[in-house]
């Protein structure tokens, strides 16, 4: 059982090592690509052992928990694990045509790896430290990723993302000492029923509150989001893609975990602020993407738009809401991650991202236009691509909750969405380019284009299967839900007969 836990993790670490020792070649970019996708075929075994036996966990070392590391996966962080994979092999073939030899040799590819294992790692992480270690792999990772290459828009977005996400690291790593005083563990599985024999609820949730801003700086949220757009358009296309899909997904990741699992205590109190985040987040996130004029920029603010819908399941605390929260989380990491691919092939065949720059595209790239669209139509909403099923979801069970008010945003900014995209469209694709070029993906090498427009056509076909044939995910959302908001099942698979018996303040307390 530890390995096929382990597996996604240590698959990405050896490919990032054999990636940097072959880096000046073309081996380390074929290496990449398999490793890739062995962390897909592994993520798959991973899903498939889940989904048969229930919640998995294996300690590490032999030490049993709370003690150990612990790796555990239920269907979340299971799914979470197959699209990193998928997002992870299609921006790999993406990066053969998309990353020159320069920043290969300066090991993009090594690095590529790191952040795999790093996001893989958060995601099968039982122990709330170590999912401190797994961010810190994820930002110096991603801090290289971003800067790699030197330029001057680089390094300046560089500093404001490592600067903010360093004082979440300090945040972070302060409310995890609290959390440690007060209950004397840092498994999350212990900390489950640890956290029910605190004996001062007004500092738990104050501790609550700082984890809520920690994580909110990783997810993006309001007001906490200002380093994603001021560095998400300066990277590689390729770095913009993973970026996009994945890093923000595991500060989503984390503030779901933590507040389904461990700080339940105050449900009115945590979760009406996460309210307020997720509607804040949304609107703010739309109104910078409607200001903006360039491609990347514009999809950059609606990451952080998106994430509000995200942070409304988790703050509705609902079972329907959960189950939207985890179908919207799946559907945004691909059609995210697909859109920046698009426009780095609208960059490449253009000229540039800058939507005054550049046009012509439908007439004389109409695949392009198509794959544009898929994702982009999914973003916004229209039926029955899969954004129409993870906002119905979230919007009903905003109704049905009551929240009448934050359903009303999440369709306004919906409408806001669609304007967006249709910018876009109507800018890169409809209009003339205004130097009277004519854009071509046949102006591309074969095998260039090739290994461009596959991933993006894989990631639209995904996109389509599951807005067409929702019900297996949302049943799996559904099961998914069951064991968030019923963590029996992942607190018995950790801790086993040693359940309730290893650690807690009272423990602590009775051997002084």
């Amino acid at each position: 059982m530890s390995w096929i836990l382990a597996s996604p993790i240590i698959i990405p670490f050896v490919a990032a090592v054999l990636a940097f020792l072959f880096r000046r070649g073309t081996e380390g970019r074929w290496l990449s690509v398999i490793g890739a996708a062995g962390l897909l075929i592994a993520s798959l075994f991973l899903m498939a052992e889940v989904w048969e036996n229930g919640v998995v966990a294996a300690q590490m070392g032999g030490w049993a928990a709370p003690f150990g590391i612990t790796l555990v996966a239920d269907l979340l962080s299971a799914v979470m694990v197959v699209i990193t994979g998928i997002t992870g092999l299609a921006v790999a073939v993406y990066a053969l045509a998309d990353v020159d030899t320069r920043n290969e040799a300066l090991g993009f590819h090594a690095l590529f790896q790191v952040l795999l294992a790093g996001v893989c790692g958060a995601f099968l992480t039982g122990d709330i430290f170590n999912l401190y270690v797994w961010f810190e792999v994820m930002l110096i990772a991603s801090f290289g990723l971003l800067i790699l290459g030197g330029r001057r828009e680089q390094l300046d977005g560089g500093v404001k993302y490592v600067t903010l996400n360093l004082v979440s690291t300090i945040l972070f790593l302060s409310a995890v000492g609290l959390l440690y005083g007060m209950t004397g563990t840092l498994n999350m599985a212990d900390l489950h029923g640890a956290v029910q024999e605190v004996r001062n609820p007004g500092l738990l949730v104050a501790v609550a509150i700082m984890f809520m801003v920690a994580f909110g700086v990783k997810a993006a949220v309001f007001p906490l989001f200002f380093w994603l757009p001021a560095s998400y358009h300066t990277p590689a296309f390729s770095v913009s893609a993973i970026f996009a899909g994945l890093l923000t997904k595991v500060g989503v990741y984390a503030l779901v975990r933590v507040f389904t699992l461990i700080f339940t205590t105050d449900v009115a109190y945590t979760h009406t602020i996460l309210l307020w985040v997720a509607a804040l987040t949304m609107i703010t996130g739309v109104l910078g993407a409607a200001a903006m004029n360039d491609f990347r920029r514009i999809l950059s603010f609606h990451i952080v738009s998106q994430i509000g819908y995200m942070i409304l399941g988790l703050a509705l605390f609902t079972p329907l809401a959960i189950v939207g929260a985890v179908f919207y989380i799946v559907h945004h990491i691909i059609v995210k991650a697909n859109l920046f691919l698009v426009a780095g092939v609208a960059r490449r065949i253009a000229g540039s991202t800058d939507l005054d720059a550049i046009g012509g595209l439908y007439k004389t790239a109409p695949l392009l236009g198509l794959l544009f669209l898929i994702p982009a139509f999914s973003l916004a909403g229209f039926p029955p691509l899969s954004g129409f099923w993870a906002k119905y979801v979230l919007v009903k069970a905003s109704l049905d909750a009551g929240s009448y008010w934050v359903a009303a945003v999440a369709l306004v900014v919906g409408l806001l969405t669609i304007y967006s995209m249709t910018k876009i469209w109507g800018a890169a694709f409809w209009k003339p380019h205004p130097a009277g070029h004519a854009p071509k993906l046949s102006q591309l090498p074969p095998a260039e284009r090739m290994a461009l427009l596959v991933p993006i056509a894989s990631l639209a076909a995904l996109t389509c299967v599951i807005g067409f044939y929702p019900e297996p995910f949302v049943v799996f959302a559904e099961r998914s839900a069951e064991q968030l908001l019923d963590p029996a099942a992942y607190v018995a698979a950790v801790l086993g007969e040693a359940e309730g018996g290893a650690t807690g303040a009272a423990d602590m307390e009775g051997g002084e």
